[in-house]
């Protein structure tokens, strides 16, 4: 059993489906194929949420948008006749569009999940015809329906003796045709919709694997593998060939885009390799991360964060903040979702390096707020060195203003303009 996870980026046209299928023909054996949804829906979603929050009408404009974009790559498959992959697809806009004409429950999160998982089951069930219509046969498996968690919306936790069952009878069904299913959402017992964190679809791919006893998982993307450095920034990055496990959690941890930083711990404990590669370039060799990977040299790896927040915190009476005052602290941004990069700690002051979470970050500030002082800068740049040298951190932050620095023996991090 082979496990392949695709990525919004290689679902995010009719030529992009196209060359996926292509690669799924290439297949040797039975596969799960977990699938994002197309391009930047999750982000276009996630406005629309926000209009719905604030009462715009602008969301029906953007849900139009939406809908429109997935029509035309329909289209580019099945024609403009009336055909079951768009009548499906309709059904499941105008269910999304009655949704947005009442009025949201007041439960950010509990919304957040049941609207934004529209993504992966719509874009799901059109790369499961689009197979079909290329003589590979399919079956497509709704993730609510067998990948069962508890009711923490946006950062579910998993039932993995339960969702094992669930996902076997699953593939027992399938029969062995390529079982198409969604990344980044899972459902309750109960039948709600619930996600497991933002980029979660790699976390998906583990968990199948995991339940399954896969041979390997392969997460495509737009990237030869596991690189140095973001090329963006960075034309002279460099592919590394293979690292550990232990390795990938540190860079996933400290913001490496590649994997989701959950995606590590279900591999590890089977022994499970995890493939990195290219959707435009299938034949390379990429990226494997595994238990054996030598790990006697370490290249410097690059991390960038954009859109940070540097928040400082200190108590209204200078008392001590001690082991009851974090705990609220913390508190706040768990009920925030809000992902927390660096912090730095004094006897009257608590300083973190935070995500910009968006519509949360003016009511994650305010309730900070009643028990402390706050300051905080916005728009800057968290940069994480691992296996650092002094020439290379010369190299990227010479000429920038430094806010925070932190070092370790393996990691250096810089909180900078």
């Amino acid at each position: 059993m082979l496990v392949y996870k695709f990525g919004g980026a290689s679902v995010s046209s009719a030529s992009a489906i196209e060359n996926l299928t292509a690669i799924v023909s290439e297949r040797d054996g039975e596969l799960v194929m977990v699938v994002s949804a197309f391009g930047k829906i999750t982000n276009a979603l996630e406005e629309v949420l926000d209009c719905w929050y604030r009462g715009s009408d602008e969301r029906f404009t953007r849900l139009r948008t939406i809908k429109e974009y997935h029509e035309d790559i329909i289209r580019s498959f099945f024609g403009t006749c009336d055909n079951l992959v768009m009548n499906d697809f309709i059904i499941r806009t105008s269910a999304l569009g009655d949704m947005l004409r009442e009025s949201p429950s007041g439960d950010y999160d509990y919304d957040y999940d049941r609207l934004v998982s529209f993504g992966e089951l719509a874009s799901t069930r059109i790369v499961s015809a689009c197979l079909e219509s290329r003589g590979i046969p399919s079956f497509w498996a709704d993730a609510r329906e067998w990948l069962i968690t508890d009711n923490i919306h946006r950062e579910a936790n998993v039932d993995f003796n339960l969702s094992a069952r669930r996902l076997r009878n699953v593939v027992s069904e399938a029969g062995g045709r390529v079982l198409v299913t969604q990344g980044f959402i899972g459902g309750t017992v109960d039948g709600a919709a619930t996600t497991l964190g933002r980029e979660g679809s790699d976390y998906t791919a583990a968990i199948a694997a995991n339940l399954l006893d896969a041979g390997s998982v392969t997460v495509w993307k737009d990237v030869p593998g596991i690189l140095t450095a973001d090329p963006l920034y960075y034309p002279g990055a460099e592919k590394l060939d293979e690292i550990s496990f232990h390795e990938a959690i540190e860079l996933s941890f400290y913001g490496a885009k590649v994997i989701h930083p959950k995606t590590i711990k279900p591999l590890q404990n089977k022994d499970i390799p995890l493939y990195v590669k290219s959707f435009a370039d299938p034949g390379g060799t990429g990226t494997i991360i595994h238990g054996n990977a030598a790990s006697s040299v370490l290249k410097p790896v690059l991390i960038v964060k954009k859109k940070q927040m540097l928040v400082s915190l200190t108590p209204k009476d200078f008392s001590f903040i001690v082991e009851e005052c974090l705990s609220r602290i913390f508190a706040v941004f768990f009920r925030y979702r809000t992902k927390v990069n660096l912090i730095q700690h004094s006897a009257i002051s608590f300083t973190i390096c935070m995500d910009n979470c968006g519509p949360f970050v003016s009511r994650l500030l305010d309730e900070l707020k009643e028990d402390f002082r706050v300051l905080y800068n916005d728009n800057l740049e968290l940069v994480t060195i691992r296996h650092y040298t002094e020439s290379i951190i010369g190299k990227h932050l010479s000429g920038r203003k430094v806010l925070v620095e932190q070092r370790s023996r393996n990691t250096v991090q810089y909180v900078v303009k």
